[in-house]
């Protein structure tokens, strides 16, 4: 699978956007504005960035509007107004909900992992989608999506709960540069279990494979 791949280019430019923009937005206006007010202006690159990325390489399918969501998510954790220690509860939230969303899809059969990898497969082609496609009834596939997507929602609900005690725990600054290193290192592990899982899971199957008769 090639779930969440960066470009080394891209992944800079995204640690840019989302760790050292937020971290100097942050300390040139908290004591202008106040904190709260200066949490909300670092926050706005991040989502900025989102947007601007989904509007221009984005189509409407399942990973799309997981992603659209998110943004969504996002926007609404800082309205309602707060204390900046609330505001950054909301923000975490995020990852939480979506983590619930994965573990929803698991449980009503739909895991979204497989729906994710469909809309990447068929972005590289019509074929590879439709091959990806075929193998949606096989039990033991359905046995490792519902795995997968479990693993990944057990993991952004886990990764949830170390930011949200780390918000109580670090100083605002802090926080800014810790949380965008928590988000992309959970996201990386989580990448690489599958990588590795699902390699597990293809010779798994390709030595179950009945051995042809000469």
């Amino acid at each position: 699978m090639n779930l969440m791949r960066k470009v080394p280019g891209k992944l800079l430019i995204e640690i840019f956007v989302n760790l050292v923009l937020p971290y100097v937005i942050y300390l040139a206006t908290q004591a202008h504005i106040g904190q709260v007010r200066a949490l909300l202006a670092a926050s706005l690159p991040p989502i900025i960035f989102s947007l601007v990325e989904f509007a221009v390489n984005r189509t409407l399918d399942a990973m799309s509007i997981l992603v659209l969501a998110g943004i969504i998510l996002s926007l609404l954790a800082f309205i309602g107004g707060g204390s900046v220690r609330f505001l950054q509860l909301r923000e975490n939230l995020v990852s939480g909900l979506i983590g619930l969303i994965f573990l929803g899809s698991a449980a009503i059969g739909h895991p979204l992992i497989y729906h994710l990898a469909r809309a990447t497969e068929m972005r590289k082609s019509a074929a590879d989608g439709e091959k990806l496609e075929k193998l949606r009834d096989n039990q033991r596939f359905r046995r490792t999506m519902n795995i997968m997507t479990l693993v990944w929602g057990f993991g952004l609900i886990a990764q949830t709960a170390v930011a949200c005690v780390l918000v109580f725990r670090m100083s605002i600054a802090n926080y800014l540069i810790v949380s965008p290193i928590l988000s992309y290192g959970a996201t990386g592990c989580l990448v690489l279990w599958t990588v590795l899982y699902a390699k597990r899971q293809k010779r798994l199957a390709a030595n179950m494979q009945p051995t042809p008769q000469s």
